[in-house]
């Protein structure tokens, strides 16, 4: 009998679906390109739009509000949306560990509404299956002083003057599995490493930076215009697609005041990117140094599309006034004492940590060729996403795509699958909600998958796709029809061509919503504002108290 495959699976945050080499994209990732090489690339993968919700599905095998993180990590005191996992899931971690696997984690956390070692940790990693844990209960960090920084369920500090968290990600990572071979070789692994790269804030180390010059300075109308070439040409997407327009929000390149700022943003996102690329290689070796690479599976995503998050500019920085609320989000000076600069403006030159800005919307919609849209949104520009399967002893094919559809849920039974155990019924005393998920292992062969249809909800961003056919809308705005076979990039809206596909597919949706705690969004706005007001009028009071 087979021994039971090791599994890695490796997050990263806030990526377009077509930044990484192997996907068309510009940065440089031989670690990643590799895997795929040598492995399968899947075409039409989905994420859930943004990192929370997307890390909850993933971990549970439900949709999100089944899990209870419908949005973020604040508790609306409604069912879908308490900002923590629910009690009556179970993680991947969980299922595997019950099944004989040792389990390790490295990265970032972002399913829990409790923040403070000192208070209720039953929504943390080491309650929540994981036999050993380094990394950030939260989400957005500063690079080089994470805070929420923790092992298993103590609070550390970052160590060493070199310290850089996406670095310790991936070392933390490679010790887990050294220890492991050294320890316990005989026993499967299950693996769960979650950078936060290449999230804002762009930090990255000027070397890094430096290998990036000069290659985004054809500008955004360009970049887009090369990448689609380069994706027909790989397969990635059907020469049919057409790009989309390029945000009505951004200008021509050629019309932009401040080139070389923009293209300083750029060139951090794509060395936060290869940083991280460069500890996924240590990772591998870690695997090949001790005998497991060869029965590992390893998979790679991203949890949601590009970002165009604006971070605004000095003082107004909605993220400073973020940070100064809620500390736990980044610091507001330097290790040696400087005052940080927040925000995106032409004189905060980003890349030090003297800086807390992103890469923004004109970026983001080069990270998203050819589709519409960013992280938020149900379109194919904020869910879709690159995902890459390797494993050498369990997939014949090599350098293959995929273009089978499925997204999040469908990872944990697919893993559960593969090692041969099953999804529990209960846990802990505990009734478990029923799996959502549809394993992909006929899929390495090329056969088809099994899921049918697939569901996304986001802040009021919305979809539903059945085949070739894609019901979405963005928040309280009139549906659209896409044929996605013709028509991935969603620019034709065939809504009242076919309203007997529209009703059909709007059927599915909201038996679904209902089915899986999904809120409208004026119902959650309806509750949510309230308890805003309040909470702020408290705060208030509370500094003018002081």
């Amino acid at each position: 009998m087979t021994k039971q495959p090791n599994m890695v699976l490796i997050l990263n945050d806030d990526m377009g679906f077509s930044d990484i080499g192997c996907y068309g994209g510009e940065v440089l990732t031989p670690n990643l390109d590799a895997l795929a090489a040598n492995g399968l690339r899947y075409t039409q993968f989905y994420n859930t739009a943004r990192c929370c919700p997307s890390r909850a599905s993933l971990l549970t095998g439900l949709y999100p509000q089944q899990a209870d993180v419908g949005e973020m990590v604040s508790d609306d005191e409604v069912d879908g949306y308490r900002g923590s996992l629910n009690p009556n899931t179970v993680t991947i971690a969980e299922a595997l560990k019950g099944g004989g696997y040792a389990t390790y984690m490295s990265g970032k956390w972002h399913v829990s509404n409790n923040v403070d070692p000192d208070g209720p940790k039953e929504s943390w990693p080491s309650q929540r299956g994981f036999d050993d844990f380094y990394g950030i209960i939260t989400g957005a960090a500063n690079y080089w002083q994470p805070r929420t920084l923790t092992r298993n369920n103590e609070a550390i500090e970052p160590e060493g003057d070199d310290y850089f968290f996406t670095d310790a990600i991936s070392d933390e990572a490679a010790r887990q599995i050294c220890e492991h071979s050294d320890r316990t070789s005989d026993v499967p692994f299950f693996q769960y490493v979650a950078y936060t790269a290449p999230h804002w804030p762009l930090h990255a180390h000027e070397e890094d930076i430096a290998k990036y010059k000069g290659r985004f300075d054809a500008g955004w109308d360009q970049l887009r215009e090369e990448r689609i070439e380069r994706m027909v040409e790989m397969g990635i997407i059907h020469e049919n697609w057409k790009l989309s327009e390029r945000d009505p929000e951004v200008g021509p390149w050629e019309e932009q005041d401040h080139k070389e700022w923009e293209v300083r943003r750029m060139e951090v996102y794509a060395a936060q990117i290869d940083r991280m690329d460069r500890g996924i290689g240590r990772i591998i070796a870690a695997l090949k140094e001790s005998g497991q690479f060869e029965n590992t599976i390893i998979v790679f995503l991203a949890d949601n599309g590009g970002c165009a998050e604006e971070l605004g500019g000095g003082s107004d920085s909605w993220v400073k006034r973020m940070v100064e609320r809620h500390p736990y989000i980044g610091t507001l000076e330097t290790r040696d004492g400087r005052e940080i600069r927040f925000g995106n403006a032409p004189d905060i030159i980003p890349g030090g940590e003297e800086t807390y800005s992103s890469y923004g919307l004109p970026w983001a919609n080069v990270s998203n060729t050819p589709f519409r849209f960013y992280k938020h949104w149900i379109h194919e520009g904020g869910i879709s996403t690159p995902f890459i399967v390797h494993w050498p002893r369990g997939i014949e094919a090599r350098g293959e795509l995929r273009h089978q559809a499925a997204q999040l849920p469908d990872v944990m039974a697919t893993f559960l699958d593969i090692a041969g155990i099953d999804y529990p019924e209960t846990y802990e005393g505990k009734a478990i909600k029923p799996p959502e998920g549809v394993s992909m292992a006929s899929t390495f062969t090329d056969q088809p998958h099994g899921r049918e249809v697939l569901y996304w909800e986001h802040h009021g961003n919305r979809g539903v796709r059945r085949g070739k056919w894609k019901l979405v809308a963005e928040k309280n705005a009139a549906w659209e029809l896409h044929d996605l076979d013709e028509d991935r990039s969603e620019l034709n809206d065939i809504a009242a061509e076919n309203p007997r596909i529209v009703e059909e597919l709007k059927g599915l949706y909201f038996a679904w919503a209902k089915r899986c705690n999904v809120l409208e969004f004026d119902e959650l706005r309806a509750i949510r504002q309230p308890k805003f007001r309040a909470k702020r009028e408290a705060e208030r009071a509370a500094k003018h108290a002081g």
